[in-house]
């Protein structure tokens, strides 16, 4: 009983905690909206929601040819990369420190190297076509291409930017899946880990700022390139909001994948 009561109290913790930061969001949004800056954030954030579905379709469409278990290196157990919610480590490892060497491993991995890490780009490559996003770029192939660049620069940026920030104060910048059981219990886990990770002790809580860091100055960089001059500070505080539901719902999909994956397995 005790144990059980440790674990709802720390469920409620986590959900407060998380509960605070939404509603500090939502006051934020507010305070842009009355300067005219939110016009189309919910736009997005639906265009946003129809490219995660689709990326998590071939996700899971892509997990049906892979064996459910088997045997991995050690060092596989700590560089686990995934091309849609990214690196993390299984729930039966132990979360041991990245040296130097390991860190700029996964940052290639996660970056460049990893299977299908071109999909989420073409995804989003795709909607901004399809609405004709900077009409200055054109349509067609040579339309594309530039949209293609400036999302996948993005990206490498985004990732540069987190990894350097985490490397240098020795932060944990995978997803460790968590150790409990139930589905509230380990949503709770993958939300809260959206705002928080580890010291190079792997124990003591830090903040999670470097997705955030990382999504701000990719979304400021691709100002250089894109036309009509937009603002940067718009697009930079549209990103690190971005990033709120983004990574609540990349560590959720990374919680949770194997298990439909194995359900969908099951049932093939």
């Amino acid at each position: 009983m005790d144990d059980l009561a440790r674990q709802r109290t720390s469920v409620s913790n986590r959900f407060g905690a998380v509960q605070h930061l939404l509603h500090n969001t939502h006051d934020t949004l507010r305070v842009f909206r009355r300067h005219g800056c939110c016009g189309g954030l919910a736009r997005h954030w639906r265009h946003l929601a129809a490219i995660l579905l689709a990326a998590c379709c071939a996700q899971l469409c892509v997990a049906q040819s892979l064996p459910v278990d088997g045997p991995k290196p050690q060092e596989d157990s700590q560089i686990n990369v995934n091309w849609l919610y990214g690196s993390y480590v299984g729930k039966d490892a132990v979360l041991e420190p990245l040296d130097a060497q390991r860190r700029f491993k996964l940052y290639l991995r996660q970056t460049y190297m990893t299977r299908g890490i071109f999909i989420k780009t073409t995804l989003f490559a795709i909607r901004d076509q399809a609405h004709n996003t900077y009409p200055e770029w054109g349509d067609g192939i040579e339309g594309f291409s530039k949209r293609f660049a400036s999302r996948q620069s993005q990206f490498i940026i985004r990732n540069s930017v987190m990894s350097l920030g985490n490397g240098l104060l020795g932060w944990e910048p995978r997803y460790d899946r968590c150790r409990c059981s139930g589905f509230w219990p380990r949503t709770s886990h993958a939300f809260f880990r959206n705002f928080v990770t580890y010291d190079r002790t792997e124990k003591s809580l830090r903040p999670q700022l470097f997705p955030y860091v990382g999504a701000f100055t990719a979304s400021v960089a691709a100002t250089a390139w894109q036309p009509g001059s937009p603002r940067w500070d718009v697009k930079g505080y549209q990103a690190v909001i971005t990033q709120v539901p983004m990574g609540m719902v990349m560590n959720w999909m990374g919680e949770f994948a194997p298990d439909m994956a194995r359900v969908i397995r099951k049932h093939k």
